[in-house]
């Protein structure tokens, strides 16, 4: 019964992703409340809200480097595990599993021994100054500590989803970010340990949720389990994961080494306030684009596990429905953050200074934002079916080859100073997500319509 009810290639599709989909968007938003909760707090310390929540802001490539290996492994096994199953190779589906987990592992322990040796030149590479970087420090000590919980519970959390259990995949992130929630006052106000006890309430709440997902992949009621023969590396399984996972992987890289250019040319140009600013920014950008993430993220199992059962117009089908509820979701949030932006900065500061500066300064950056949405839904689709190469490309051009020399050179021409870094976000918005997603469309069309001429022929 189990295997009938999470067989991607019988129902209705628009229904199979959006029972997928809900769960998995209130897991996301949970699994960012981790840091985004952190950050408001901090945001309101008495005295030293903006210094402290600039100083977090300085750590976001960290937790991102960090984010961007655990998509490598995950996100790269989780979408081949969906393809075996629907291929009915459940045998092969566990030995992704083991080495997903295995890699999980290694590369948990090695990040947080790195992250300990470099971190004081590091930070100031990431655009720290004399002040922000007490506070930058003091998080990032006590956080490295949960390096291979975090890696471990998001990063094979996406086995429990692709899977079809939904409703178990989000309660990974729901227990450990409601401790976080109930933990982080405690520690920041009530212990009075400030950004210290931010991090300890994270470490806490990331152990717990790796507890949860461990005791569901070696339990009963997993259609997969994750068993110790499996855990010795496969270099062509391993070259396999790394392939699909690439795209994750680069995804969130290059978002890291945005974050470092955005951090450090805005304190060149503006001081400390705009790191700050930045940090708000990048939180509510977190926050708001998680729906179409979670629409597109949900899409991807069934499109796999389709493209593995040779259901073609079903892929279509996901394609068209992803994509129209994405850019109506995406489009009605920019209009609420361009007519109401001194609320969503209330919610993490109310620093005069601050609100004066970030108003004008979110209406450039968000300006293109309903266009995420293209590059949303055509990087979901390369993944689920497996074209890696595609996603890294386009994933390469929107942050890497356009958003960074745009924060380099914007804010030197035409006196733009600032408003410059701001801009380089939508119009990489524009350029790169309508590539992707026209690229996406004829690709598919075109392997879909040699997929289906072989079926017919065989």
């Amino acid at each position: 019964m189990s295997e009938s009810k999470n067989d991607f290639s019988k129902g209705n599709v628009y229904k199979i992703i959006v029972s997928l989909a809900i769960p998995m968007i209130f897991a996301q938003l949970v699994q960012v409340m981790y840091n985004v909760v952190d950050r408001i707090y901090i945001g309101h310390l008495p005295g030293t809200s903006s210094t402290a929540l600039t100083g977090l802001g300085l750590t976001f490539p960290v937790v991102t480097l960090i984010l961007a290996f655990t998509n490598l492994f995950g996100m790269g096994g989780a979408p081949l595990c969906s393809i075996e199953r629907g291929r009915k190779n459940d045998k092969k589906a566990e030995l992704i599993m083991g080495n997903t987990f295995a890699m999980l592992v290694y590369t948990a322990f090695a990040l947080m021994i790195t992250g300990y040796l470099v971190m004081k030149p590091m930070l100031y590479m990431f655009g720290a100054s004399e002040k922000t970087y007490v506070y930058a420090a003091s998080y990032l000590k006590i956080y490295l500590i949960g390096t291979p919980f975090v890696m471990l519970s998001a990063g094979m959390n996406g086995f429990i989803n692709s899977q079809g259990f939904a409703g178990t995949g989000m309660m990974t992130t729901l227990i450990g970010a409601a401790l976080n929630i109930l933990l982080d006052p405690i520690f920041i106000f009530v212990l009075n340990m400030g950004v210290k006890g931010a991090a300890i309430a994270t470490v806490i709440s990331q152990f717990v949720s790796c507890i949860w997902v461990m005791r569901f992949l070696l339990g009963k009621k997993t259609l997969l389990l994750l068993r110790r023969e499996n855990m010795r590396i496969v270099p062509k399984i391993l070259k396999d994961i790394v392939g699909i996972g690439m795209a994750g992987f680069i995804m969130a890289a290059s978002t890291g080494f945005v974050q470092i250019t955005y951090n450090s040319t805005l304190k060149s140009f503006g001081g400390d306030v705009y790191v700050g600013i930045m940090t708000i920014f990048n939180s509510l950008r977190d926050v708001i684009i998680l729906p179409a993430q979670g629409l597109s993220g949900a899409a991807q199992p069934v499109i796999g596990y389709n493209y593995g059962a040779k259901e073609y117009p079903r892929i279509k089908k996901a394609i068209t429905f992803i994509s129209i509820s994405s850019i109506l979701y995406m489009g009605l949030c920019q209009l609420l953050v361009m007519f109401f932006p001194k609320i969503f900065i209330h919610i993490f500061n109310s620093d005069p200074e601050l609100v004066r500066l970030g108003v004008p300064a979110m209406r450039i950056y968000f300006s293109g934002f309903f266009i995420l949405a293209l590059q949303s839904a055509g990087q979901s689709v390369f993944v689920g079916m497996g074209l890696s190469k595609h996603a890294v490309f386009f994933t390469i051009l929107r942050k890497v080859i356009i958003v960074i020399p745009l924060t380099l050179i914007l804010p030197r021409l035409f006196g733009l100073g600032v408003n410059g870094v701001f801009t380089a976000e939508p119009v990489s918005n524009f350029i790169g997500g309508f590539a992707c997603y026209i690229t996406m469309l004829f690709t598919v069309r075109r392997i879909l319509n040699i997929e289906e001429k072989k079926s017919e022929n065989a």
